[in-house]
C-alpha cells in the first residue's frame, strides 16, 4: 500500500512537471511584437523576432495603407483605414522584406531568427 502511495505521488510530479513545462513552452510561442504606421513611415523600419513571434502592424496615418511581402512570403493584409490593425505570425527563419501595396515607396523588414540560440541559418 505504501508503495503505491509513494508511486502515485512521484507520478503525479512528473506529470504534473510535464504540464507546467508544455504551459511554458507554449507561453513562449506567443511573443509580440509591433510595427506603427506613421507619416508615410513604418516604425521601427527593421525589426528582429523570434520564431513564434506575432507581429501586429497599426496604422496611425489619416489614410490607408496595406502590408505586402516581398515575393508573398507571407499573407497580405486588407487595406487599413486609420488604427485598423494587421498580424501575421512568423514561425520561420529568416529575411522578410515587406511594403505597403498602396504606397509601394514605404518599406520595412522583419529578421526572423531561430526560437533557441541568437541567429537563424537562411
Amino acid at each position: 500500500m505504501m508503495r503505491s502511495a509513494i508511486a502515485a505521488a512521484v507520478l503525479g510530479a512528473v506529470v504534473g512537471s510535464g504540464l507546467a513545462g508544455g504551459v511554458l513552452v507554449a507561453r513562449a510561442q506567443t511573443a509580440a511584437a509591433a510595427v506603427s504606421i506613421d507619416n508615410f513611415t513604418f516604425t521601427p523600419q527593421a525589426l528582429t523576432v523570434k520564431a513564434g513571434t506575432t507581429v501586429t502592424w497599426t496604422n496611425k496615418d489619416d489614410i490607408p495603407h496595406g502590408i505586402a511581402a516581398t515575393g508573398n512570403a507571407f499573407k497580405r493584409s486588407n487595406a487599413m483605414d486609420t488604427d485598423d490593425t494587421y498580424s501575421f505570425m512568423f514561425t520561420t527563419p529568416g529575411t522578410y522584406q515587406y511594403f505597403c501595396y498602396i504606397h509601394p515607396h514605404m518599406t520595412g523588414t522583419i529578421v526572423v531568427e531561430a526560437a533557441t540560440g541568437s541567429n537563424a541559418t537562411q
